[in-house]
């Protein structure tokens, strides 16, 4: 169905007939005044000169114009039905750690040696975009955790956010519990029918007085899962402290007791198991409701209006011919200043 933006803009169209009709009445063409112009300027016209010799005496190419640029300007519009993007029902939230070990480059994807950091950034990109179609927010989190972004459906904004994020600027602990429950803050009130909570470390929690475990269990409790990532490649040891291992035990038991599945990620391989496990989250797809979209056609009739507007200069310089009337060819209703009457 056509349609136009702005209607009250084809109320424009007479305007230059009112021009002309109270520039006559105002005496310009009673014969009692003259317009008084350059005696070449004033010869040219006098012969009938492309400045009135335009198509239809000088009327219609201009008429021509005029209508074509109010028309563009009332924004000719065509209603086309479209999909709606497919939407899954799910709220997921990303916590990813930020602590100062996620400098260290001993971490391996496609075989080199990157820092850990990059790694998170190469993962954690690709994985967000893949995410269309569900409501993601962002959690950075070290010693204390905030949103990187709110809840959106906008991905790609989420993923330039976890390219910018950089280490140190929350603190270079691990506050792994922090994160998980500023995720379920904005989690709990949500009526999505799946919520989730994917959480990205490299390290041992250790910031904040609530066990990692005992958040899981309130995660639980609220409908909550929580799948986990272990970043690092080398494991907690219960015998031996190393400041560079993962605590992998904890992050699986935050992942059981939540209902989600942990996994160790190394490779870009790793991530498709990442995103086929979200998969395989009960959701509600849907292809949700059909949007009506106006597509725009005013750059049409503005592209004739202007060119039409370009073919008059042209003429008045000189540089095109246009036809011609029998009333611009006889024309002697303006006299240069200076030539005999």
């Amino acid at each position: 169905m056509w349609s136009l933006a702005a209607p009250l803009a084809l109320l424009l169209l007479p305007l230059p007939l009112l021009v002309r009709y109270f520039w006559r009445s105002g005496g310009a063409g009673q014969g009692g005044d003259a317009l008084v112009v350059p005696a070449g300027i004033g010869a040219r016209l006098a012969r009938g000169g492309s400045g009135t010799g335009g198509i239809g005496g000088g009327v219609l190419l201009p008429s021509l114009a005029w209508i074509a640029l109010v028309l563009a300007l009332a924004g000719p519009q065509k209603l086309v039905p479209n999909l709606a993007a497919p939407v899954s029902g799910r709220e997921l939230v990303l916590a990813l750690d930020l602590s100062g070990s996620m400098v260290r480059e001993d971490f391996e994807i496609d075989g080199k040696t990157v820092s850990r950091i990059d790694a998170v950034r190469h993962v954690a990109t690709r994985f967000v975009k893949g995410r269309t179609g569900d409501r993601v927010a962002l959690v950075l989190f070290g010693s204390t955790a905030y949103f990187g972004t709110p809840q959106t459906w906008d991905v790609n904004a989420v993923a330039r956010a976890i390219d910018e994020a950089t280490i140190g600027i929350s603190g270079r602990a691990t506050a792994i519990s922090e994160a998980l429950g500023l995720a379920m803050k904005r989690l709990v009130p949500s009526p999505a029918t799946s919520k989730v909570i994917v959480l990205l470390s490299d390290g041992v929690n250790n910031a904040g007085p609530v066990r990692p475990r005992d958040a899981a269990r309130l995660a639980a409790s609220h409908g909550i899962r929580i799948h986990t990532i272990a970043m690092g490649p080398k494991e907690l040891d219960e015998n031996t402290i190393n400041r560079d291992a993962v605590d992998t035990a904890t992050l699986a038991a935050i992942a059981e007791l939540s209902g989600g599945e942990t996994f160790r990620v190394r490779t870009t391989e790793d991530l498709e198991r990442v995103a086929t496990a979200i998969d395989r989250l009960e959701t509600d797809e849907d292809d949700g409701p059909a949007a009506d979209l106006h597509r725009e056609y005013w750059a049409w009739p503005a592209g004739s209006g202007l060119a039409a507007l370009v073919a008059i200069l042209l003429g008045n310089a000189g540089l095109i011919s246009l036809p011609r009337t029998s009333a611009a060819r006889s024309g002697a209703s303006l006299r240069p200043r200076g030539d005999p009457a």
